[in-house]
């Protein structure tokens, strides 16, 4: 995979339910997930603006504004403006219109 597929450009909400061995799992918004008391999520934008959904003190989300960028076969380089976090690279493992999995790395600034 050298470039993101078309369905990777949506909103995608944390399904920790279903994560395993350092793998994140996420589900397209339209999901219907379990209940929970809020939930993270992405957002990739095909104009490499990146979205970090966190969830925040109300268990709603808030974005935190960021670029993607391919790194290589397969992995996407994450970076936020004014360095609120660190870099981090997310390895795409599966990607469909209902499920999207990746391992995250660290990533070197």
């Amino acid at each position: 995979m050298n470039e993101l597929p078309d369905e990777i450009f949506r909103i995608w909400i944390h399904s920790f339910e279903e994560d395993t061995n350092g793998i994140t799992v996420y589900r397209p918004v339209e999901y219907e997930f379990p209940r929970a008391r809020g939930r993270g999520g992405l957002e990739f934008r095909p104009d490499g603006v990146f979205i970090d959904l966190e969830i925040g003190p109300t268990d709603a989300s808030r974005g935190i504004n960021g670029h993607w960028e391919m790194e290589g076969p397969g992995r996407v380089r994450v970076s936020f403006e004014g360095n609120v976090r660190p870099p981090r690279i997310l390895e795409i493992l599966q990607i469909d219109a209902g499920i999207l999995k990746v391992r995250q790395l660290p990533a070197s600034s």
